[in-house]
């Protein structure tokens, strides 16, 4: 049969017919079954063309059904959880002070810190620092706005987008410096994903303050093989100037990468 829909004949050489082969008609039904059952799926009985979905189509139901359930239980969860974020937001029974470098101090609660940071527990359990709600500790590299983002991480383990970008560099260096591990991964992610000719050399900075791998190979490769438009750029100037050990890193990367291409 000369079939519309899969026949080899240039189409322009075909009868003006709307002919299908047995192969595609079972492929076009089973595809009707398929999304009209989809559409019934929050219902108790399917109604399809079929009283019952073949096999196949009846797992891919209870795999898209267990699917939704588990991200429904999420996304219930996460609700739960983010009456932290509003009670660090509103102040409500805060029981510790925590002064950024430069700016006003910002209220907290003890018990959120010392979870999120065997760091943050050590400090807390001092002498200097327990019991009375008067107490404080001092976060001397951050100022404000950066203790506010990472006080709001730490409370509901994300950041709005304009705040991530504004503050990654800060919020990787007091990750790692506090052991922060699930706020390290997410500034890791971020600073990948905006990777390029503005930032390569801040980037390539920052993991080696951090001791992040990750950052410093991706950065690495983007540097080498993007030289010849990053040499001769002032960013580049003030980065060898800071770091004459990287740029030494850069070149020896560069010259293992001309050797291997030659």
């Amino acid at each position: 049969m000369d079939c519309c829909i899969c026949s080899s004949i240039a189409s322009v050489y075909r009868l003006p017919r709307n002919t299908i082969c047995s192969s595609c008609h079972e492929g076009a039904r089973n595809m009707a079954i398929f999304f009209n059952e989809l559409d019934a799926f929050g219902s108790t009985k399917p109604v399809g063309l079929h009283s019952t979905p073949p096999k196949g189509l009846a797992d891919v139901f209870k795999r898209i059904k267990s699917m939704r359930e588990v991200e429904q239980g999420i996304q219930e969860k996460l609700g739960f959880l983010d009456s932290y974020a509003v009670a660090f937001r509103q102040g409500i029974h805060t029981d510790i002070i925590v002064k950024p470098g430069t700016g006003p101090a910002i209220p907290a609660h003890k018990a959120v810190l010392a979870t999120r940071s065997e760091i943050f527990r050590t400090m807390l359990s001092s002498d200097e620092c327990k019991a009375p709600a008067e107490d404080t500790i001092i976060l001397p590299e951050l100022n404000h706005e950066e203790l506010k983002c990472l006080l709001e991480f730490l409370y509901s383990g994300s950041l709005a987008s304009d705040d991530a970008g504004k503050h990654v560099y800060s919020l990787l260096t007091a990750a790692d410096k506090y052991e922060i591990g699930f706020l390290r991964e997410f500034c890791e992610q971020r600073l990948l994903e905006s990777l390029g000719p503005e930032n390569a050399f801040q980037v390539l900075e920052v993991s080696e303050v951090c001791s992040s791998s990750l950052l410093k190979k991706q950065a690495m490769d983007f540097i080498v093989k993007n030289v010849e438009c990053l040499a001769f750029t002032t960013r580049y100037d003030a980065f060898a100037m800071k770091n004459p050990h990287l740029s030494v890193e850069i070149l020896r990367a560069l010259l293992l990468e001309m050797k291997g291409l030659s």
